[in-house]
């Protein structure tokens, strides 16, 4: 079932409205009715009651975004959630590598006695803790040096910033932000496709795919790079879509 995005737009934050000074549109976006004039919208076309929102030159009508571009807004932002998310859950590690490293001995300390504590139980399930790849990662932690640890950690939140500002100028569909979030992304798809030589799981498969996915999607779709006539085909694409909307409610052929 196709989605109506004007529509649903519109249910969510209301109806744009707009009485241009042309009469020849003026007449064809306005109507009477026994319960007073009406006005049509701007985004979805549909009739509604009461004065219009603002009023002027056609040219001078709000952009309002209307179908394929609400489709992209919506899209960006869930793009832009997924990297506030991720953003998020870095500073967290980043946190967690930097208080380990101010307290590396003594999570060394309990990180032993816990498993000298499992290492029993785990032996009756016929599983050597001591030959675990996961246990063998985190002693190998803890051989790295103090600075070692403090530049891993300085590392992931100069990466956790990068996705925060990328979720931020996605959400508010800032073209620096589109070029940002296809140059981050794509460098380090090579890092990416390495790690599955090394160990292939289903999330690493998935991310990966989701990142391609979302790299060509934004180049493509935004025309970055001079893709598909570059910047100056998606703003006539964008003029289009939304300086003819008040001519296109009209039922105006230009």
């Amino acid at each position: 079932m196709a989605i109506d995005w004007d529509r649903r737009t519109c249910a969510r934050k209301g109806h744009v409205t707009y009485a241009p000074d042309d009469p020849r549109l003026r007449i064809r976006l306005h109507a009477d009715t026994a319960l007073g004039e009406v006005w049509r919208c701007l985004r979805c076309g549909d009739f509604v009651l009461g004065e219009p929102h603002g009023s002027g030159p056609a040219q001078d009508a709000p952009l309002v975004p209307r179908g394929k571009v609400l489709r992209d807004l919506f899209i960006l932002r869930f793009l832009a959630l997924e990297r506030a998310v991720r953003g998020v859950f870095i500073v967290l590690v980043a946190i967690a590598v930097w208080r380990f490293s101010n307290s590396q001995d003594a999570v060394r300390r309990l990180f032993n006695e816990y498993l000298d504590v499992f290492r029993p139980v785990f032996r009756h399930f016929h599983y050597d803790l001591d030959h675990s790849p996961v246990v063998g990662t985190i002693q190998k932690t803890f051989g790295y040096k103090h600075s070692t640890l403090l530049l891993v950690a300085s590392l992931l939140l100069a990466y956790a910033l990068v996705e925060l500002i990328e979720a931020v100028g996605l959400w508010y569909a800032k073209r620096w932000a589109e070029y940002l979030t296809v140059v981050a992304t794509a460098a380090f798809l090579p890092l990416e496709i390495y790690e599955l030589t090394e160990h292939i799981s289903p999330v690493k498969i998935t991310t990966l795919v989701l990142n391609i996915l979302a790299v060509l999607y934004i180049a493509l779709a935004k025309r970055l790079f001079g893709l598909r006539g570059g910047r100056r085909a998606f703003e006539e694409e964008r003029h289009s879509a939304s300086l003819l909307e008040v001519e296109e409610s009209a039922g105006v052929l230009l």
